[in-house]
């Protein structure tokens, strides 16, 4: 479902009779969301006929037909209707609008242990399948709470503007759990920053006199290209706080919702937290009265977040000044409990690399005055306009084609995206016409994953660079595409260097084609 009053009733309504709810991000496909449904063993699936989103239509009722072919768990599809069209009803399909009004108005609430599950939620990993997460009833509730009241400062009475999709974490936390626990007044955002033009979100802002704006760099990237009047165009005197999240925001995005959108006057605070961590865990606020906020950083933990960066040999990283790969040495209420059905694999991503801590899979710099900066992920996974991606799931997307034995997929820096997905492959000799095969090879990435998951670039080589031992090594690749090629590090150990000109030379052609088309 995307976002509508409806779908958080769906949630709510789930947490009160202590049904586990999976949101599904509305623009998944049904490939996707039948390999969330099957590892869930899902029983019911609540989807509307259709969905609207900047201005195009969503054959939501489409998808989820699709997948529940393929799962076998489903008893029941509940079908709620955001267009008057009429769609295909089959056996498994109910009315939802019909059968709620047969239903009384009042539910008694049911009683939950405070570790009994709240819901899970699929993300990403650096390997294969997406994973999902538990989060639990009140620890989860208490973080998310407390972190909207506190980093945002939080005011009774105050319109709360989280434009996220409820179909992420930030939706779940900052647009459903921790406004409504607060008893704040939540505004659901369901289109896009561009639709009808760049004045939406500003627009929104002053119709509704939004207190608290939170929202991805990779949209305030792209408005910040179409200018400052779609901005000044509308009255934002109601905000107080600007927010970011999804990504590290890059140091002109932040200058220019602070000075713009802010008028210099609101307090920004960059955000940094996962799915995994269930609440915002280092942000600029809270803080005490005034104290300085540095453009482009996270900064402070939250009460009872305790990082700590670790060197490649599993030691503590002291003093400042330093960077590291950020871990969290405490348990904090938030944070999820378990991958579901698998704890082991959640032993395995978080907490083994560095044993007695919480791997974040992120690297961090710590300043001399002990502030915390993010600058990224340090595996295979890649942020796309926010959306986090294993670069796994990518190649075996593509790995499937019959003409194409071998992948590699890294992110490389983008304009406005944050990152984009770069592949390279190889195809076998026989292969035919190499353009066709690029495009097969995209349609196979939105079909299986999402139109967001396909790669904005596809080179085609004659081999990967791999090691002695087969490993493809994904470091040459990404500094050849991020025009680092003359510094390429230690080589010695790939089983044929000569493979390196090769790429390069391809690269240069698919450059020098790109810049003619131009």
């Amino acid at each position: 479902m995307p976002v509508s009053p409806l779908a958080v009733a769906a949630m709510l309504a789930c947490a009160r009779i202590g049904a586990v709810h999976t949101v599904v991000f509305a623009g998944f496909s049904a490939e996707s969301l039948a390999g969330r449904i099957n590892d869930a063993k899902c029983k019911v699936v609540i989807t509307f006929n259709q969905g609207l989103r900047g201005g195009r239509v969503v054959e939501l009722k489409k998808i989820v037909d699709e997948a529940v072919k393929n799962c076998p768990t489903i008893q029941h599809v509940l079908v709620a209707h955001r267009t008057d069209n009429k769609v295909h009803m089959g056996d498994l399909d109910v009315h939802l609008e019909q059968e709620m009004d047969k239903e009384a108005p009042v539910c008694a609430p049911e009683s939950m242990g405070s570790e009994d599950m709240l819901f899970m939620l699929y993300t990403s990993g650096s390997t294969g399948s997406p994973k999902g997460l538990v989060h639990t009833q009140a620890g989860y509730l208490l973080y998310a709470a407390l972190t909207h009241k506190l980093v945002f400062d939080y005011q009774p009475g105050d319109v709360f503007g989280c434009v996220a999709d409820i179909g992420w974490i930030t939706g779940h936390s900052y647009v459903v759990y921790g406004p409504l626990c607060n008893g704040a007044t939540s505004v659901l955002f369901e289109s896009t920053p561009v639709y009808p033009d760049a004045g939406r979100y500003w627009e929104t802002v002053q119709r509704l006199k939004i207190s608290q704006f939170y929202g991805a760099p990779t949209a305030i990237r792209l408005l910040l290209k179409y200018g400052d009047d779609w901005v000044k165009k509308y009255d934002r005197s109601s905000l107080r706080t600007l927010g970011s999240v999804g990504e590290p925001i890059n140091h002109e995005a932040w200058e220019w919702l602070h000075r713009v959108v802010g008028d210099s006057r609101c307090t920004l605070v960059d955000t940094w937290w996962q799915t995994e961590t269930g609440g915002i865990c280092i942000a600029p606020r809270p803080s005490e009265e005034g104290a300085e906020i540095l453009p482009g950083m996270a900064m402070r933990p939250f009460f009872g977040i305790v990082p700590a960066l670790m060197d490649e040999k599993g030691n503590i990283v002291e003093g400042s000044d330093v960077s590291g790969a950020l871990c969290i040495s405490q348990a904090w209420p938030g944070m999820a409990r378990t991958i579901y059905g698998d704890h082991q694999r959640f032993i395995d991503a978080y907490f083994r690399v560095y044993p007695g801590y919480y791997f974040t899979g992120d690297g961090a710099y710590r300043t001399e005055h002990g502030y915390y900066q993010i600058t990224g992920r340090m595996d295979d996974v890649i942020n796309i306009s926010g959306h986090r991606l294993g670069t796994a799931e990518i190649e075996d997307a593509m790995a499937d084609h019959p003409s194409v034995p071998e992948t590699a997929v890294i992110g490389y820096p983008h304009a406005i995206k944050g990152e984009a997905a770069f592949a390279f492959i190889v195809l076998k000799d026989d292969t035919g016409d190499a353009d066709v095969v690029v495009n097969e090879l995209k349609s196979a990435v939105a079909t299986k994953i999402a139109k967001y998951a396909v790669p904005d670039q596809i080179l085609v080589v004659k081999r990967l660079p791999k090691t002695r031992s087969g490993k493809v090594m994904r470091r040459l690749l990404k500094r050849i595409i991020t025009s680092r090629a003359q510094d390429l590090g230690d080589t010695t150990t790939l089983e044929d260097p000569s493979v390196v000109t090769e790429i390069l030379s391809a690269f240069q052609k698919h450059k020098d084609k790109q810049a003619a088309a131009k």
